[in-house]
């Protein structure tokens, strides 16, 4: 298994290794044993897979305010998706910045995002399949995000045709208008 820091600290970028034959592949996906060894102490409670149908859907920015934070371990499992996360921890040098990598069917790449960032994804390929870890349970009253296209956070979402939204993503508010639930311990 190969683990990449990324620009954001806390955020980090895996790649589970492949063992493939004639047949395809196998894949360890998720060990709490070698996921502590790499620093992911998070407990994971709750699975959830999603299906994208059309090419250039957006979702997100999301997370989930304290006492309900989520910590999440993101894969896609068929086609692909731009997967990005926005550091929303006030007092932290990265407040407002973004990081986003290419995770997809093909390259088995996760992306683990701890509590304190929002994150969403747009999927580069028809029927793509997300599924993702979670470290507490969906808990609706605790939701909350920020705009995908806000240009304070300048996030370079490499759409190929006009956005896929859904209502709630396409009003939520701007970074410069919220007021963060979390606070940067680092």
């Amino acid at each position: 298994m190969k683990i990449h820091e990324t620009r954001l600290n806390g955020l980090l970028a895996i790649e589970p290794k492949r063992h493939g034959d004639h047949r395809g592949f196998f894949a360890e996906t998720y060990s709490k044993r070698a996921y502590v060894g790499l620093g992911v102490d998070a407990t994971f409670v709750q699975d959830n897979h999603s299906l994208s149908a059309a090419t250039s859907t957006v979702r997100g920015l999301h997370f989930q305010a304290p006492p309900h934070a989520q910590a999440k371990l993101v894969r896609c499992g068929r086609g692909a998706i731009f997967d990005v996360a926005v550091d929303i921890r006030r007092g932290s040098p990265t407040y407002g910045r973004w990081a986003g990598y290419t995770l997809s069917a093909e390259n088995g790449a996760q992306l683990y995002i701890p509590a304190g960032f929002a994150h969403g994804f747009a999927t580069l390929m028809p029927d793509s399949e997300i599924v993702y870890k979670c470290s507490d349970y969906y808990a609706p009253e605790t939701e909350g995000g920020l705009r995908w296209d806000d240009p304070a956070i300048g996030i370079a979402w490499p759409l190929t045709s006009a956005p896929m939204l859904s209502e709630k993503d396409a009003h939520a508010p701007l970074l410069g208008d919220f007021n963060s639930p979390f606070t940067f311990e680092g």
